[in-house]
């Protein structure tokens, strides 16, 4: 399936599970717990991912110095930054990817996923 396809879906699935669990949860807690739960997740995520940017970007200016590549910083740097946009976004579905992104072992092990996936793929010269 191509990747537009992919997308298509995507973005028109997760808006539908948010709402539905915006519903789900409000009618079992309350409206007002709802919105201060998803109000919560937002300042505490946006706490989150300042620390764990500042820390890889601090990662990140020591492997410049000691003349190391520094991929690994720079993809846990663009994977915190993705959960820092999903932490914002409202919703529970939203929340959940990006706590966990917000996990360096899950970053850790969806990197080494994708380059295992890409190594198979592409001819790499060095």
């Amino acid at each position: 399936m191509r990747i537009g396809t992919w997308l298509f879906f995507l973005f028109l699935a997760v808006p539908v599970t948010e709402i539905l669990l915006f519903i789900f949860v409000g009618q079992r807690i309350g409206v007002w717990p709802t919105v201060g739960l998803v109000v919560l997740t937002a300042v505490l995520g946006s706490m989150l991912v300042s620390r764990q940017g500042r820390g890889t970007w601090n990662n990140f200016q020591r492997e410049i110095a000691s003349g190391q590549s520094p991929t690994t910083s720079i993809v846990h740097g663009a994977m915190i930054l993705v959960a820092g946009a999903l932490l914002l976004t409202p919703g529970f579905l939203t929340d959940i990817v990006g706590f966990t992104l917000l996990v360096p072992q899950a970053r850790e092990g969806l990197r080494e996923w994708f380059v295992k996936r890409m190594v198979s793929r592409w001819v790499v010269i060095s």
